[in-house]
């Protein structure tokens, strides 16, 4: 539709109609079975009149399911102005990929894009408009449940990079083409940082924090073409962000340049109510829309005080008007006026759904994003001959897409038990559960909270021990232990903060008992966030991180683990040594009583070391790589005069493999502190046997710039470091100047 009938159409709107297209409702509100909820419902107390009119819809798929819906829609609708449908297609829609956080730890960014290419293009044809990913995030404090939605994890360099490739994936050149689909950015802005690691808690921070390391991605999906971003929970400056002008017009609309929509999170705007900034409901409609917020997702807030805003001279219509403008010229962008099914396609759905080209795709990335721990005395790879032990609660468990999976079709979903037993037979794998992976107890708190009935707690320490004395004989019949233990997928993702992150008791028991039997043991860990590893890690001999890995993760860890995929995968968030010391991260600054002496007075534990178990970056590989030969092409650098940074590194194996080359940079003296290293760049380099490459990065005066004490973007002279190294501990270093 052209720009004028666009004007015309907004012109013939009635005030209520421009407020519908403010409100976005779940199927389930619409009394429509085929939904997702992935929050609180309540009774919204919508008119049906208002019901009829509302412009978008959460987490309704399926191509005829969204067709009829569309249609049921459009007969009621004067003016035919078409729905929008948007969903939370966080890693996958029928072909499910490792969780974000895992594909964060591949640093391979064609992969990614590969990924998300295929996941929008199934959702797209089974009617999703509006993508509800990625989030950007910066996440620091493993606690929290969502840090599994966070590819760039603890570091704004990734996250600046892994944003860009997401919304050139999703988006592609023209979001009204089959397989492309609105990318809609989260949570602006600063959620990663809620205290304690508790979700829809309070953000208290710097604006030069805000600025130097939670805006810069959102920055860059923005330059990207972004349509739409998603407001945080939390507060900013006191603030809740979806009343927040500041945050949203100052720095979202005129700072960052957005002029896409803005929705709320799931009734965020109501919640203003509880936070106490706002006396009810009205005030809340008042301030988000002043603020510039244009859709109210799951709340009746615009709803039910819009109207009566406006028609009391609190509330300009033309505030109103320029909301709906955004929403309605998103609609024509993605040419639902002249096509409102949009993408929908029945025969594309079952041509393309969990194709066998889509598996493959997923089992590749899954491959490339396991991360391997540890492998003392080469226990990795195994041998095909071996007798394998399979041990643990993972073993035999379709639960392995993780927490956002719920588009996914679960028959469908191999074990680990049933792929190791096609790879090397079944005679050759004995298989024991071993113990639960929580006590029913811990179960029953997870079913309370999401309105279910506890189950009765019956005999179960007998039970426990029963199972472990079943995995004991299992385990002596074999040649070697793989133990697959892990968190349980409701324990990560929303609304999923744990005090504690450690494995539980009854696994941390079992392999206990275990180790008793003298045998290898290879654990492979299933979780969505970082964990508190030191006890598992000493008491096996190989292990591997493989999160959440996704519809085709056990082919994927049978690949690494017999040595057909050699694993490449690096953290992107540090591993503390306890969940005490978290929040934990590489890039912290520095501190007037550095923890670099055994004496008491310097910043540190007295019961745990003060650096992480596994530090950002980390992950080993069958191959061995050699990193010598640190040289810089100036010590000088300056506007014309950019610089280079080379190192060798050698593939000491017979093997082929990928290695992550990382670079960091130290200001070693600022105007304000600055943290002890940054990364600044990174390259996964592909090496044959024994072969050595140079690897060469180039270093701008971009690079070094910061938010100073006056919060200018600048770069100040004096001395810099350049680090280059396997990950964020294990660099070697050079100095470089700025006169």
């Amino acid at each position: 539709m052209r720009q004028q009938k666009l004007q015309e159409l907004l012109k013939e709107m009635t005030l209520e109609e421009k407020i519908g297209q403010l409100i976005q409702v779940t199927g389930k509100v619409l009394k429509n079975e085929e939904n997702t909820v992935t929050g609180p419902i309540e009774n919204l107390d919508l008119s049906n009149e208002m019901l009829n009119k509302v412009g978008s819809i959460l987490n309704v798929v399926g191509s005829q399911n969204v067709r009829k819906l569309q249609q049921q829609y459009l007969s009621k609708s004067r003016l035919k102005i078409p729905l929008l449908f948007m969903a939370d297609i966080i890693n996958g829609y029928r072909t499910v990929f490792p969780i974000p956080i895992a594909q964060g730890c591949s640093w391979d960014l064609q992969n990614i894009h590969i990924a998300t290419r295929v996941s929008i293009q199934e959702a797209n044809v089974a009617g999703t408009n509006v993508n509800f990913s990625p989030m950007v995030d910066l996440v620091r404090d493993a606690r929290w449940g969502r840090v599994m939605e966070s590819m760039g994890g603890e570091d704004p360099y990734l996250g600046e990079v892994y944003a860009k490739t997401m919304v050139q994936a999703y988006q592609g050149k023209d979001i009204s083409k089959m397989g492309n689909a609105v990318a809609c950015v989260k949570h602006f802005a600063g959620y990663g940082a809620v205290e304690g690691g508790r979700d829809y808690n309070t953000v208290d921070m710097s604006e030069r924090e805000l600025r130097q390391y939670y805006l810069p991605a959102y920055r860059e999906a923005i330059e990207q073409g972004a349509e739409m971003i998603m407001t945080s929970f939390n507060i900013i400056n006191g603030v809740p962000v979806s009343v927040n002008q500041w945050l949203l017009k100052d720095v979202l609309r005129k700072e960052l340049g957005f002029k896409g929509v803005i929705i709320s999170d799931y009734s965020a705007i109501a919640e203003t109510v509880n936070h106490g900034v706002c006396k009810d409901k009205k005030e809340s409609a008042y301030k988000a829309i002043m603020a510039g917020v244009d859709i109210d997702m799951m709340s009746d807030v615009y709803a039910n005080y819009l109207k009566e805003l406006v028609q009391e001279g609190k509330v300009p219509e033309e505030i109103i008007d320029q909301s709906v403008w955004r929403v309605l010229t998103l609609k024509n962008k993605l040419g639902l006026f002249e096509n409102p099914y949009g993408n929908t396609n029945k025969e594309m759905e079952e041509k393309i759904l969990r194709s066998k080209q889509n598996l493959q795709v997923a089992r590749e990335t899954a491959s490339d994003t396991l991360v391997l721990l540890k492998n003392e005395k080469q226990t990795l790879p195994l041998n095909k001959n071996n007798k394998i032990a399979l041990i643990g609660p993972y073993g035999d468990n379709i639960a392995i897409l993780g927490s956002w999976s719920m588009f996914s079709d679960k028959a469908k979903i191999q074990t680990l038990k049933e792929v190791l037993e096609e790879k090397i037979g079944k005679e050759n794998v004995l298989y024991a559960r071993g113990s639960e992976i929580l006590r029913q107890k811990e179960i029953n708190q997870i079913l309370i909270a999401e309105g279910e009935n506890p189950i009765l707690i019956e005999k179960e320490e007998q039970k426990e021990k029963e199972a472990i004395q079943e995995a004991i004989k299992v385990a002596k019949q074999a040649d070697v232990i793989v133990l697959a233990i892990g968190e349980h997928y409701k324990q990560s993702g929303e609304a999923c903060s744990r005090a504690n992150i450690e494995i539980s008791i009854p696994q941390q028991n079992l392999l206990k008992e275990l180790t008793k039997c003298n045998k290898k043991i290879i654990t492979v860990l299933f979780n969505g966030r970082p964990l508190a590893l030191k006890e598992i890690a000493e008491k096996t001999d190989a292990l591997v991180e493989v999160w959440f890995p996704g519809t085709e993760g056990a082919n994927a860890i049978a690949d690494v683990l017999f040595g057909e995929v050699n694993p490449s995968g690096k953290l992107t968030m540090s591993f503390p040594q306890a969940t005490g010391q978290c929040p934990i991260y590489y890039n912290h600054y520095h501190t007037g009583r550095p923890h670099n002496k055994n004496i008491r007075f310097v910043s540190r534990y007295q019961d745990i070391p003060t650096e992480s178990y596994y530090p950002f970056g980390y992950g080993l590989s069958y191959c061995n790589f050699e990193y010598s030969n640190l040289r810089i092409s100036s010590h000088k650098i300056s506007k014309t005069n950019p610089i280079t940074v080379s190192v060798n590194v050698k593939n000491h194996s017979e093997i082929s493999g990928k290695e992550v080359i990382q670079l960091y940079i130290q200001d070693v003296v600022a105007s304000v502190v600055r943290p002890v290293k940054e990364l600044k760049g990174f390259k996964k380099v592909y090496f044959k046997p024994f072969e050595e490459k140079v690897v060469t990065f180039e270093i701008t005066l971009d690079l070094l710039k910061f938010w100073n004490e006056r919060l200018e973007y600048e770069i100040e002279s004096g001395e810099f470091r350049a680090f280059i190294g396997p990950n964020s501990r294990d660099t070697k270093q050079i100095s470089f100047y700025l006169e």
